[in-house]
Formats: structure tokens, C-alpha cells, sequence
């Protein structure tokens, strides 16, 4: 086992807020989350994963989240959740339960395809190339469900791996790439902390800490890690952080206060966070 990994997962506009206070909170602390050999990024992940290694402050990610900067614009419908609630939860079965997800958003009517990334190029401001240190964008194959992962290596668009990773089932169509068709990155798991697997230390901020369905948690998955001998920080939103964000993380009225719990929870947290980062 080598080195460090940070691992940003999934939330919605809502968790994605709590995120950036969370990232913010932490590098005022003096906690380096810039230095990681990995930063794995899901869904929302993905977007701040990118922008953290493409070399955005934090603090300023923070501030946008407090000035209501950055807005991403998801109108889901009723109808959508149900379906979306239907599929998951129609097996008890992980890879049949994300297998049906995927089904699902392979005939649905969804926003045209040119908005998804039109809001995907303005929520990375301006982070759309590769990134020179590591960063791995997960997604899942809306066919078979696996989860896999785009980097630099993979010879596709940093903007076209973050849409997919970002590509909710029923609300966003599925992404062409790489001679598949790619869903959220968290039809499976929020965090996809299994990818982190080999890496010695590990601090994974899931906004969401589970998936909707028979899917292993966060908490699951940070145990099997450190069950392998790794050591691992796991922050997921604390009761002022789920008081703030509500039940609807869609909406963006909600991000503010959401940014400045996950800050707060973060400075809380900070010397336990710096004893797993630092060694």
C-alpha cells in the first residue's frame, strides 16, 4: 500500500455546497488535500475533484457556494423520482437493482443532452482540461452497471467524463463514450470509496453516504478499507449538516447554509483528518 488518496462523492447541488465548505473548512486548518497522489471524484465529486486539481482554491469554491454562485439547475419531477425509486428499489439484488436503474435511463425522456453539458462547463469554471496531478472521474455502464473510471490516460474529454459522471438517471441522458453509454457514478455508490483500494491513507468526503438501493455504504466500504490495512477519514454531513441540506438536494436556495455547516464540521474535525492525512 502507497500513498494518499481524497475521495469526493456524490450529493446534488445541496451535498455538492456542504462539499465545498467541507474542502474549504479543512485546508484553513492547514490540511493540504491538493498534495493527494489520487483524487477520485464522483458525480459532484467529479465537478470539485476537477476543480481542486485543476487548481482552484477551495476557499474561493467556498465563497462562490456562499454568494449563490454556483448554480446547478436540476428540475426533476415528480414523476422522474418515482421511476427513478422504482427501478432501484425493484431488487434486492445490487447488480440487478442498478442494471434496471440503468434500463431506466436508457428509454427516458430527459433534458437534451447539450444542456447537461452546457451546465457541466459552467459549474467546472474553467477546469475542463486534464489536470497534471492525478484525478480519476468514476461512472457505471448503463448496460451492465460496473463502475468504472476516466483519467488523462483515457483519451476522452475531461468535460465528457464529468457529464457522465454526473448523468442522472431519468433526468440527464446517458454519455457516449469510449464505445458505451455512462450513467451518475453513484447509481451504485456515492463514494465509490472501493477505488481507493492500495492506498495507504484516505479521507473521503460523501455529502451522501448512501445510494438508493441494496448498494454498500460509505461507512461499509471505509471499513473494508481499513480492514485491508488502510487508514481512513471518512466525513459525512452531521446533524447540523442534514438539518441545513434538507430533504431536496436539488435545491440551490438550501447551498449557503449548507456550505457554512459542512465548514463548521470541518474545523471540528480537522486534527482527527490531519492525523490520517499526515501519518
Amino acid at each position: 500500500m502507497h500513498g494518499t488518496a481524497l475521495v469526493l462523492g456524490g450529493g446534488g447541488p445541496v451535498g455538492a455546497a456542504w462539499m465545498a465548505g467541507v474542502l474549504a473548512g479543512l485546508t484553513d486548518e492547514g490540511i493540504d488535500l491538493r498534495r493527494a497522489d489520487v483524487v477520485i471524484g464522483t458525480s459532484a465529486g467529479a465537478i470539485y475533484g476537477s476543480r481542486l486539481t485543476g487548481g482552484q482554491p477551495p476557499r474561493e469554491m467556498y465563497e462562490r457556494q456562499l454568494a449563490g454562485e454556483d448554480r446547478i439547475d436540476l428540475d426533476v419531477t415528480t414523476a422522474q423520482t418515482l421511476r427513478f425509486l422504482w427501478a432501484a428499489l425493484g431488487s434486492r439484488d445490487p447488480e440487478r437493482s442498478v442494471r434496471r436503474l440503468g434500463r431506466a435511463a436508457l428509454t427516458a425522456r430527459t433534458a437534451p443532452a447539450s444542456e447537461m453539458f452546457d451546465a457541466v462547463r459552467a459549474i467546472l469554471r474553467g477546469a475542463t482540461d486534464w489536470p497534471a496531478r492525478a484525478l480519476r472521474i468514476a461512472a457505471v455502464d448503463a448496460v451492465t452497471g460496473e463502475v468504472a473510471t476516466f483519467d488523462a490516460d483515457a483519451k476522452v474529454d475531461l468535460v465528457d467524463a464529468v457529464a457522465a459522471s454526473c448523468a442522472v438517471p431519468l433526468v440527464w441522458p446517458p454519455v457516449a463514450l469510449d464505445g458505451a453509454r455512462w450513467i451518475d457514478g453513484g447509481c451504485r455508490s456515492t463514494a465509490n470509496l472501493q477505488l481507493a483500494r492500495g492506498y495507504r491513507r484516505v479521507v473521503a468526503v460523501a455529502p451522501i453516504p448512501s445510494a438508493v438501493g441494496p448498494h454498500p455504504s460509505a461507512q461499509q466500504q471505509a471499513a473494508d478499507l481499513a480492514a485491508e490495512g488502510a487508514t481512513v477519514s471518512l466525513l459525512c454531513p452531521d446533524r447540523a449538516g442534514r438539518r441545513a441540506m434538507g430533504r431536496d438536494m436539488t435545491v440551490n436556495a438550501r447551498c449557503p447554509a449548507t456550505a457554512r455547516a459542512g465548514y463548521a464540521q470541518a474545523t471540528e474535525l480537522a486534527e482527527s483528518v490531519a492525523d490520517v492525512w499526515n501519518g
